[in-house]
Order: C-alpha cells, then structure tokens, then sequence
C-alpha cells in the first residue's frame, strides 16, 4: 500500500465514493446504528442522490419529475451530519495501513477520510458498431441519460431498443406506450436471457409481441445508418433487413465500475471481490451494491459460489451489512435475493436465484395475465418467477427465507394458494437428504 499524503483537510470519518442506492443506504444506516463521526458522500453527477429504476418508465414517460426521484432532501443531510459532494469524480486514492488515506479528485481536490467505502455501481456497456456515435443513439443508465432521451423522444416516430433484457423491455414498453413504433433487438435466442428462465422468455415474448412491439431474436447489427447530417435514421442487420429510426436505444448490460480498487490493490474480479461482511481484500475498505463480488447469499448455496448481484434490494441489504462491518460487528449477508420488472401490464417478481435448476412447475391463469415458474433442485424450491402474481412471489420468498420448500406436485394447481404449502423439507419423504 501507498502512504497517504499529508494534507490540511480536517478528515471525514467515512468517505463513501458513489452517490448510489447503496451508497445512501449505507450513510442511513450508520447513522441510525449510531455512528457519529462525519460522513462525506460523494458523486460524480451534478445531481442530489437520486432513484434510478424509475428512469426507463415512469419519469421518462413524465408520470413522475425528477424532484420525486430524491432520496432525502438536503436538510436531512445537513440534520446527519452527512457532507453532499456532487460533481466530483475521485481519480485515484491513497491508503494507510489502518484504512485512512486521501481520495484525489480530477478537479484536483482532496478528500482525506478516517474509513472507505465504494459504492461506485456499474455503467452501461458500450455497442463497438459503425455509427454507433451518431446523434440518437443513445443509452439509459443515469439521469443525465434519461434527460436527455426525453428532450429527443417527442419528434421520433421510430425507435430501436438494442437488448431484450430489463433496462430493454422497461424501456420499450414506455415508449410503445408514449405512442412510438418500436423495435426490439436481442443478440441471443430468448429475451431476459441472463434472468429468467426459458418458459418466462417465451411468455414475455408473446406478451409483448402481442401489445403491438416488434421484437427480433438473434438479431446481428451490421451498422447504424447516417441520414446524411450525422444523426441516426435507421438500422442495417447483417441480414440486410433495415429498420427505421430516429432513436436507437442501447441497453446491453453493464460494466461494474472496479477502476479505483484496481488501483488501490484490491482483488477484483467480475467486481470488487468482498466477503460475507462487504470488506474488500484489504480487510478495511467496504464495497457494496453493484460492483460487488460476493458470496452467494441464499441460505444452502454451494460453497465458494459467487455473484454480483443488480437490485435495489441487494443494495439496500448489502449496504446494511457494511453499515456493521464499519461500526467494528460482523453480521454475514445472508439472505434471499430477489428482483423486479415493470413492462406496461406485466409486473414481473422474481424470488431467490434459479441458477443449477434441475425441474420447474408452471402456474398460469390466463384470463387473470398471471404467470408463475417455480424452480427446483434435488427436489427443493430454490426461486420462482412471478408475473402479475404477488402471492406466489411473496409464499416463494417466505419459504426460502424460512428454510421450507413447496412441493412440486402440489404446486401445479394455481387455484392451490402456495403458502399453505410451505413444509420444512424434513417432512417430506422424497426430500431427506437433498441439498
């Protein structure tokens, strides 16, 4: 490690990097466990902390402004006794042994700090295409992006939507709905590939294909096409197929933003490494949220298995568990993932993770839109997708939290209420000794 340099700066208790959902947490939290020293939370938009699912539907759709995407107003901050630095983007830091150190500023400013955390996200992969910097094309992952979007978006009739995933459909079906002809593209074979299941792909694609959007799978962009002035009016596939647009859209997933840790020293991969704490490899700096790579947190997870997970929730949680790292207690994060996904009338809920599923049982009603995929392994539940059903996602949750599991066989009838059939897999014969 580097020797920190000297500075006259009075030094903050915390200096959280990464004005995040997690980030805000995390100053929340201490505060309310009792920290009392000083917190800085610094960003690098020149916005106040702000709420980002409700970008890609809500606010661009001007059903909600941007001053209800506020955590907190500043007079909280100031009550807390938590400095707001907006604006700032940190370049490099310099740590002691004990944790403290100095954060450099591109604007040349310093930022001393007793305690560390990062809780910088990700950002927006980038498409490597012809014309890909054209006006137009553009992508949607901070305000910055979402203000922009809805400055073009009332002269385009056409839009192009690169990605089948969350940020892809959310986004698509607000603009379908804001009266837009729109186009889907999905590289791969099935929509929310990296998500859901195979059954839950195939019903959000008849769904949406059914409320008029017009979806492409395993769909191959030759070029963005130039309309002569340097903006976008369309998209050529390597098939020839060309696609009209005066907006093309990119949501291809993110990169976690490790940049500062690999400078620091610290293990990175897929995300900044931490363990069940949120402590990085130094043993001192706390990494939460999105750009953290930790161990799995379902209750009975493989050992050694590990993941980055993208939700509020997990940042929410996660942040909480660094809150206790960093006031000197040790409170593993073990709990029950789980996500959402608001596209038009679709509501998807998703409970626990379905990864190494090995059978799934179907619910569906179909004059009521509800659609319910339970997934198991060695004959336990292990996740569940859930569209416009509430109930089963919240029995699913419930029973993985408490350690239960629904039997498969009961399960298929959606008239049968799941959680009264939650049991403890001791009591079901077939069950004993499954993991």
């Amino acid at each position: 490690m580097s020797t920190a340099p000297t500075t006259t700066a009075e030094p903050t208790g915390l200096l959280i990097i990464g004005a995040s959902q997690s980030g805000v947490q995390l100053a929340i939290s201490l505060r309310a466990l009792g920290f009392e020293e000083p917190i800085t939370l610094l960003g690098d938009e020149d916005h106040r902390p702000y709420q980002r699912p409700a970008l890609s539907k809500e606010f661009l759709q001007d059903k909600v402004d941007k001053e209800n995407l506020i955590f907190r107003s500043n007079e909280y901050w100031a009550e807390h006794n938590v400095a707001l630095v907006k604006g700032e983007r940190i370049e490099s830091i310099d740590t002691n042994d004990d944790g403290s150190g100095v954060a450099h500023a591109s604007s040349g400013a310093a930022f001393p700090f007793r305690r560390l955390a990062l809780a910088v996200g990700a950002r927006a992969r980038r498409m490597d295409v012809d014309g890909g910097g054209l006006d137009g094309v553009v992508y949607l992952r901070n305000a910055d992006d979402a203000l922009h979007l809805k400055e073009i978006v009332g002269s385009a009739t056409d839009v192009v939507v690169v990605g089948g995933g969350f940020i892809g459909l959310e986004a698509a079906s607000s603009l379908h709905g804001m009266g837009k002809h729109v186009t889907v593209l999905e590289y791969g074979p099935r929509l929310v590939g990296r998500a859901v299941g195979e059954q839950t792909a195939e019903f959000f694609l008849d769904a949406h294909r059914a409320r008029g959007l017009d979806i492409h799978l395993n769909a191959r962009i030759a070029r963005m096409v130039d309309d002569g002035a340097g903006a976008v009016s369309g998209v050529e596939l390597e098939d020839g197929t060309h696609l009209d647009a005066q907006i093309v859209l990119i949501g291809i997933g993110v990169i976690p933003n490790t940049e500062l840790a690999e400078k620091m020293g610290l293990a990175v991969d897929n995300g900044i490494t931490v363990d069940t704490n949120a402590l990085a490899s130094d043993g001192t700096t706390v990494a939460v949220g999105d750009v953290a790579n930790m161990p799995n947190p379902l209750p009975g997870a493989p050992a050694g298995e590990r993941l980055r997970l993208e939700s509020v929730n997990n940042a929410i949680e996660h942040a909480k568990v660094a809150a206790y790292s960093l006031m000197g207690h040790r409170e593993d994060y073990a709990g029950i993932p789980w996500f959402w996904s608001n596209q038009a009338d679709l509501k998807l809920q998703i409970a626990g993770l379905s990864m190494g599923f090995d059978q799934t049982v179907v619910r569906r009603v179909e004059e009521r839109g509800k659609f319910t995929v339970l997934y198991y392994r060695d004959g336990r539940i292990i996740a569940a997708d859930c569209i416009n059903a509430p109930l089963d996602f919240m029995a699913v949750k419930n029973a993985l939290a408490n350690g239960q599991t629904i039997p498969a066989d009961a399960a298929t009838d959606p008239a049968v209420q799941l959680k009264t059939l939650a049991v403890d897999p001791a009591a079901t014969p077939h069950l004993e000794g499954a993991s």
